[in-house]
């Protein structure tokens, strides 16, 4: 076994194709399947179940899917520290980021510790929360962004910014009356909300938020980005939810953002990492984040 063994497992356990695998890896198919049935008889178990439209994991494959994941994720994150050690940085700081962490803040924090501390490089990893919590439980990552606050034991969330929540409203509609919104107004007209399987935390929040008002929303389609979200706003799908750190890194000319009249309407970001003794690095990367979470968006212009 090998680590090409595992990168075509992965492929394979990743597409559920052998078809689509191969041209992934840019090879041919016949090859790639006796790749991964050489890898099963080295292992001794099946690892994925031939059906005649394609494929799908066994428990075992399930399993190993996720520590080959490790092991290539481990390589990678040697490899990056050897490079970074070679070219002067005194360490790296590995952080995750779990959902819809906003640009303007995260473009901030990271010119900030460049101007403060270039010597200490930092590689981000976008991952599921899931995901993201236990690499932080098995010190694949240092610390991670997420909207999650209710951590299991062994991990810290640590709140470091709060972005108000705005209304995405299609030009030339009613809600453009109001300078700020009020949110039994919004809940009177289509929504356009994130996916609750794919953006949880953020969801739950909006769930929060909409159980203010008695009226049950109606939600037009539920999206998996905010780009979508734009577009179908934009498009007089509904009304949609967004933050002003968001709505001033993606601003667009047909929909109009006006802030909700409603105080506690926010969402919150936190820092996770694990309980126990941090290095020094570490600790200035959360001191910095913090601080960015206090300075005004400057930039942030409401219609």
């Amino acid at each position: 076994m090998n680590l090409r063994h595992l990168r075509c497992f992965i492929a394979v356990a990743e597409e559920l194709h052998f078809g689509r695998a191969a041209r992934r890896l840019h090879v041919e198919q016949s090859p790639l399947s006796r790749t991964i049935r050489q890898l099963e008889a080295d292992l001794g178990v099946t690892l994925l179940e031939r059906t005649p439209r394609g494929v799908r994991l066994t428990p075992a494959g399930q399993v190993f899917l996720e520590e080959a994941r490790r092991v290539l994720l481990t390589l990678e994150q040697a490899q990056i520290k050897a490079r970074a050690v070679a070219a002067g940085h005194r360490g790296t700081l590995r952080i995750a980021l779990a959902g819809g962490v906003g640009r303007t803040r995260l473009s901030a924090l990271l010119a900030l510790c460049r101007e403060e501390a270039p010597e200490v490089g930092i590689r981000l990893f976008e991952a599921p929360l899931s995901q993201v919590v236990g690499g932080l439980g098995n010190d694949l990552y240092d610390a991670a962004f997420a909207m999650a606050g209710e951590m299991e034991a062994g991990v810290v969330a640590r709140p470091v910014w709060q972005d108000p929540l705005v209304v995405a409203i299609p030009a030339r509609h009613p809600l453009l009356a109001h300078k700020r919104v009020p949110l039994d107004e919004v809940v009177g007209y289509p929504l356009v909300l994130c996916h609750p399987q794919v953006c949880q935390e953020c969801s739950r929040q909006c769930e929060r938020l909409l159980r203010l008002v008695e009226t049950p929303p109606v939600v037009a389609e539920y999206v998996t980005t905010h780009s979508l979200m734009l577009a179908l706003v934009a498009a007089g799908y509904g009304v949609g939810f967004s933050t002003a750190a968001h709505a001033v890194a993606c601003r667009q000319a047909d929909v109009i953002v006006r802030p909700l009249d409603e105080d506690s309407a926010a969402l919150t970001t936190y820092l996770l990492h694990p309980e126990g003794a941090m290095s020094e690095p570490l600790r200035h990367f959360i001191d910095r984040a913090q601080r960015v979470g206090h300075m005004p968006l400057h930039a942030q212009r409401l219609a």
